[in-house]
């Protein structure tokens, strides 16, 4: 049995799909951290049969849980403190997101105002797509472009 060692701060990120813990290291840019984490692909799992989790030794701040939540809602949080897990948080898809997906239209004003925030709004929650907030140009799962 593999044995990795348990945070004493920190976070866990929990119930990932089988083989998405990697593409959400990246997303989330947690290869830029400078603390401990440890990513641990298809877990055995009672709930999912396989998982992947993520364990971060470090502050919650660094964790936007509405972008966690537009990638997979599914995914729990669970927060630890001195070694004792204090809260879990379940996700949810958020209403708006920022600067997260990018408009694809070319008659978009985000395509000619560049400095403009591309800003999405939920709109089918469902099937978790997003509509672009100016030219409601309609968006598929993130999932779908990792």
């Amino acid at each position: 049995m593999l044995n990795i060692d348990s945070i004493r701060n920190g976070f866990v990120l929990d119930h990932i799909q089988a083989g998405r813990a990697m593409a959400i290291y990246h997303y989330l840019n947690l290869d830029e951290l400078e603390c401990q984490v440890a990513i641990i692909k298809n877990a055995r799992s009672n709930k999912m049969e396989r998982k992947d989790i993520i364990k971060v030794e470090g502050s919650l701040d660094i964790m936007d849980f509405d972008v966690l939540g537009f990638i997979d809602h599914n995914i729990t949080v669970d927060i630890i403190k001195d070694g004792v897990l204090v809260e879990k948080k379940e996700l949810k898809l958020p209403e708006k997101i920022t600067n997260v997906l990018h408009c694809k239209n070319p008659r978009c004003i985000t395509s000619i105002e560049q400095e403009l925030d591309h800003v999405f709004v939920l709109t089918d929650r469902k099937n978790g797509l997003y509509s672009c907030q100016y030219c409601e140009e309609q968006q598929g799962k993130l999932w779908e472009k990792l």
